[in-house]
């Protein structure tokens, strides 16, 4: 069947074609008259208020039938027509002859009782007709006397009186002509019955899907009837299938206006209805007044066209299934595709898939290699020749260096290295060095808080250690790694005094001013130092994870605030702890050489300044910049290097007062390059190299240093102290050169540029590293 064929089953007879509304008017079935006053006729069955679009009220026009609706010409009297509706195979009607006008006095000649069966959804009805006289048969072709079905809910239809009953006088036709159907139902099996019997060509599928599914019913076996009662039948049509309404032999549908004229409508009867449609279709059977008929023999099977709107709704629930199951796939397959989820899911076709099997895995020995200490020692010459042309570089101004040897101690090259000058941030590389050399390399720097002197009072008691993070616990810092927490301070005073109203400072460890003479007036705060105290946290960054944050002003201050918020006081300003005072919390720095690491990698100023106090104390000095500068002098010139002409106003190289000759710096490093057991320091400064920046790679020479074609070649090769200051590039460290041995150099430049007094200095060093200076 056609996918656009798709049998819809009427709920009623409403006309398909008709909008009207959607229940149907109930048929009105009046008893018949005794005597109609306009003469014989079918009367009418509805009224006239049926709503448009009904099966009684169309909303299409009659067609025009000549005879009928329109006026035609007298044709000569026709034979006879044979019988060749439905009203005329049951035998219920002859021929009559054209009406005349008669006298309204006349009697109408009622030659039988006809009834329009009208099968509702509990019970059948019957409506009396009268029939037409014979003579009607040349203005229209016979009427078929058409079960009419209508859409009856149970328990609404009325009452009807006017079946036809055995104890009136018009009964006994009724029965004439039941028994006349009966006889034609036997002859009719008989002939179907021969039929059978004789072989039968293949039916064509095609023949089946000509005809509307909605025409294809089954014709029940019918009895066959005498034939001298039915001359000249017409061949029966193939079982299952209604012929047309345009092939005019057969019986078919009408349609009764109210005023009694009758026009051909769609088949809509007798069609056996699928029991798996809801609502007015399922209907109980109810008990009838009469039972006219014996019980009919059993129905045929039931054709399996019947059966195909259902299979069609499966079938299309499977398409759909069917396609989204395809879709899915195909989504799949494209996601599956992308090179991104390829790669994710590891599958054959990505772009990083392995072309072929895996290596096995081979065996590796890590051996470090360090310098050369047995070999040809590089000569003064060959440092000579390298450092000749890049030494004359105008962009360094005023140059001062020296190189050394650290394994014979052997000066290669002096360059006014005795001359001292201002060194910036490789001040840092004296402090650091006497603060190895004076304290033990595991000194750990203590912050405490201590009970004040009420119980709802602590104190904050600074320890030196300035690299205290405020960042969660759990949470490393990256300028400090191993630092301690400001968060374990405060858990610590909130378990032994849960009551604190008050947090105060004490801030005496460090004496003297909180800034160096040879500051400027903006470098405290700025975005590398801050007002000096014994106590901060982050070095006094507002941003704890940024080298280059800006500082906050006196951070020792701003960290009891900070702790005091934490335990819900309220800042007390500044306090003398008592002595034995209770300690309530404590924490602990990281270890010196680990101070000593950060200090020269991140070139940290704070910590530096810090350091130089912690050697003060260490050499009983008071803890000031004045105090922490001559204990760093002491602790060099005690252990054997020249201080000769050193100033110094702090430990950072902040203060442009200070001066440093390059000789004592190439001395330092040296000690600390030094091969094992062949210098007393060597044990003690080791740890100040760990710290160096790499070139390239770490700390300060990782940014724009290092870049030129003049340096490139130095990169992860050198490694170096900076120092930089207005006028002021400096670089002091050590490298590796092509024959395997250390070398380490002070390279002080004065009166320069900044960047081009940078990037000469680094193409110095470089050519250390090109040196074969043997």
């Amino acid at each position: 069947m056609p996918e656009n064929d798709q049998p819809m089953w009427p709920s009623s007879d409403e006309d398909g074609s008709s909008s009207g509304a959607r229940e149907t008017t109930p048929m009105a079935l009046p008893d018949p008259p005794a005597s109609p006053p306009d003469g014989p006729g079918v009367p009418k069955v509805t009224s006239s208020e049926a709503p448009k679009g009904s099966w009684f009220a169309p909303n299409v026009a009659p067609e025009l039938i000549p005879g009928l609706n329109v006026p035609t010409e007298e044709p000569p009297p026709p034979p006879p027509p044979a019988k060749q509706d439905l009203a005329d195979r049951l035998g219920s009607r002859e021929p009559k002859p054209e009406p005349k006008p008669e006298p309204a006095e006349a009697a109408p000649v009622a030659e039988s009782t006809q009834f329009i069966e009208v099968k509702q959804a509990e019970s059948t009805q019957y409506i009396q007709a009268e029939p037409k006289p014979a003579d009607t048969q040349q203005m229209a072709p016979r009427t078929p006397i058409v079960p009419v079905e209508r859409n009856v809910w149970p328990g609404a239809q009325p009452e009807r009186s006017d079946e036809p009953r055995s104890d009136k006088p018009e009964a006994q036709p009724w029965r004439e002509e039941l028994q006349l159907w009966r006889e034609e139902q036997q002859r009719r099996e008989e002939q179907l019955t021969q039929r059978r019997q004789e072989p039968q060509p293949p039916q064509q599928p095609q023949q089946r899907a000509e005809a509307p599914w909605a025409q294809r019913i089954d014709v029940p076996e019918r009895t066959a009837e005498p034939a001298e009662r039915r001359p000249g039948l017409p061949p029966e049509p193939p079982r299952g299938i209604v012929p047309s309404a345009s092939a005019g032999s057969l019986a078919r549908p009408m349609r009764i206006e109210p005023d009694g004229q009758r026009f051909d409508a769609e088949a809509t009867v007798g069609i056996e209805r699928p029991t798996q449609f809801p609502g007015a279709f399922q209907q109980q059977p109810q008990p009838r007044n009469e039972p006219p008929a014996e019980p009919p023999p059993p129905p045929p099977a039931e054709p399996a066209a019947a059966e195909e709107p259902p299979k069609k709704r499966r079938k299309g629930k499977i398409i759909a299934i069917v396609a989204v199951v395809v879709l899915l796939l195909a989504g799949g397959g494209v996601a599956a595709a992308m090179p991104k989820v390829s790669n994710r899911l590891g599958l054959p076709w990505a772009p990083n898939a392995p072309k072929g099997d895996s290596p096995d895995p081979v065996a590796a020995t890590r051996q470090l290699q360090g310098p050369d200490t047995a070999g040809q020692a590089p000569t003064a010459n060959g440092v000579k020749s390298v450092l000749s042309g890049p030494a004359g570089n105008s962009a360094l101004g005023q140059l001062n260096g020296s190189v050394v040897d650290p394994v014979t101690g052997t000066t290669l090259w002096d360059h006014s290295a005795g001359t001292a000058v201002t060194p910036a941030s490789t001040t840092k590389v004296l402090t650091t060095a006497a603060a190895l050399l004076s304290m033990d390399p595991n000194t750990r720097l203590s912050t405490k808080i201590v009970q004040g002197a009420d119980p709802g009072t602590v104190i904050l008691v600074g320890g030196g250690d300035v690299t205290l993070t405020s960042l969660p616990l759990g949470t490393e810092s990256p300028l400090y790694p191993g630092a301690a927490h400001v968060d374990d301070l405060v858990a610590q005073v909130k378990k032994a005094n849960p009551n604190v109203k008050k947090v105060q400072v004490d801030l005496s460890l460090f004496k003297g001013a909180t800034t160096a003479p040879g500051w400027a007036a903006g470098d405290a705060p700025s975005t590398f130092a801050t007002q000096i105290g014994s106590v901060m946290a982050d070095a006094g960054r507002q941003d704890p994870k940024n080298n280059n944050s800006q500082r906050v002003p006196n951070a020792g201050s701003a960290l009891a605030g900070t702790i005091a918020s934490k335990l819900s006081a309220s800042a007390g300003g500044q306090a003398a702890a008592p002595k034995d005072a209770k300690v309530l919390a404590e924490v602990k720095s990281a270890p010196l050489t680990e101070l000593v690491s950060d200090t020269m990698e991140l070139s940290d100023d704070v910590l530096a300044e810090a350091l130089a106090r912690q050697v003060a104390l260490a050499t009983g000095q008071e803890a000031t910049f004045a105090g922490g500068a001559a204990a760093t002098i002491k602790v060099l010139k005690d252990h054997g290097f020249d201080t000769a002409g050193v100033k110094l106003s702090d430990g950072s190289g902040i203060s442009t007062e200070n001066k440093i000759p390059a000789k004592l710096l190439t001395q330092l490093m040296a000690a600390a390059a030094a091969p094992d057991g062949k210098n007393p320091n060597t044990g003690k400064l080791r740890a100040m190299l760990a710290g160096l920046p790499v070139a390239g790679g770490s700390g300060t020479l990782a940014d724009k240093r290092f870049e030129t074609p003049a340096s490139q070649a130095g990169r992860g090769w050198v490694r170096a102290k900076t120092g930089t200051l207005t006028g002021v590039n400096t670089l002091a460290g050590l490298v590796l050169d092509q024959d395997g041995r250390v070398l380490v150099f002070a390279f002080m430049s004065n009166g320069s540029d900044q960047q081009p007094g940078r990037d000469a200095i680094d193409a110095l060093a470089t050519s250390l590293r090109k040196c074969g200076c043997s």
